[in-house]
């Protein structure tokens, strides 16, 4: 099972915290619980969503489980009802069975979900709930011309074999993933249209997410010459209308799982 290993800088991913939060709203008001004993929060990053899942659920013991020693310091300070924990999605298991499993755009970074998925199904309570975002944007020029550019260049030494615009399976292939484990299953797709501001707004936007595997192995020297370079590409593709602002059409992939009252067995 591939996994990313990149440093997380919260202050740039939170720069565009309201656009990163909203398709978790939407996550969440699809959730299926009138109430929860045991939330996680998996991919909790800088504990924002977690903050959110305390609020709907007041009484659960909400769990924020992330690979980040940085995000888990900045969800500790924001979010110090809930608590916080370092795991590897693919090996997490928790010490109670949830009553919900909430991840908000990480699981896209690890692959195998044909075993993950139904993994992380096993692990819940019986009548608990999966709910997933993921972006859906491999094949998009805010991602692939991050391997373009990547591959030309005075940096592209320092990156040969990075390579993180990875797909999503086909929505109907998580759709044959889940539905023989669950006694319901919603999936649908949102493209939010977000208005940005700023110079070179989309490479600030990738720079707090999908570009940090290509600036954390580059010397200090290359990271800017390589994200000006990477801004010149995009700028055809999302250019910057008369009022200032810039428009990044974003597609995500949504998934809401839930299994019968009987447990479902744990996939290895």
């Amino acid at each position: 099972m591939a996994i990313t290993t990149s440093t997380w800088d919260p202050s740039q991913y939170l720069r565009f915290s309201n656009e990163r939060l909203r398709p978790a709203l939407d996550l969440l008001a699809q959730v299926p619980l009138d109430e929860a004993r045991h939330v996680v929060d998996l991919g909790c990053g800088a504990g924002n969503v977690s903050a959110i899942l305390k609020q709907r659920f007041a009484t659960a013991d909400v769990l924020g489980v992330d690979g980040s020693d940085d995000m888990l310091a900045k969800a500790r300070a924001a979010a110090p009802g809930c608590r916080f924990l370092s795991g590897d999605f693919t090996t997490w298991a928790p010490e109670t069975p949830p009553d919900l499993i909430f991840s908000n755009a990480a699981l896209h970074w690890v692959t195998d979900h044909d075993t993950l998925f139904p993994r992380l199904l096993g692990l819940l309570a019986p009548g608990g709930v999966l709910a997933i975002q993921m972006p859906s944007m491999h094949d998009a020029p805010l991602r692939q011309l991050q391997n373009e550019i990547a591959a030309t260049g005075p940096w592209a030494p320092h990156l040969a074999g990075t390579d993180f615009a990875r797909g999503l399976l086909p929505a109907g292939a998580y759709y044959d993933i889940l539905r023989p484990r669950v006694a319901s299953l919603d999936l649908w797709e949102t493209t939010f249209l977000h208005v940005l501001t700023g110079e070179n707004a989309v490479t600030e936007w990738a720079s707090g997410s999908s570009l940090r595997p290509f600036l954390d192995k580059l010397p200090p020297d290359l990271r800017q010459p390589f994200r000006d370079a990477y801004s010149e590409a995009l700028r055809p593709h999302y250019p910057r209308r008369a009022d200032g602002t810039t428009l990044l059409p974003f597609k995500r992939l949504f998934m809401v799982a839930r299994v019968g009252h009987q447990p479902t067995p744990a996939t290895p």
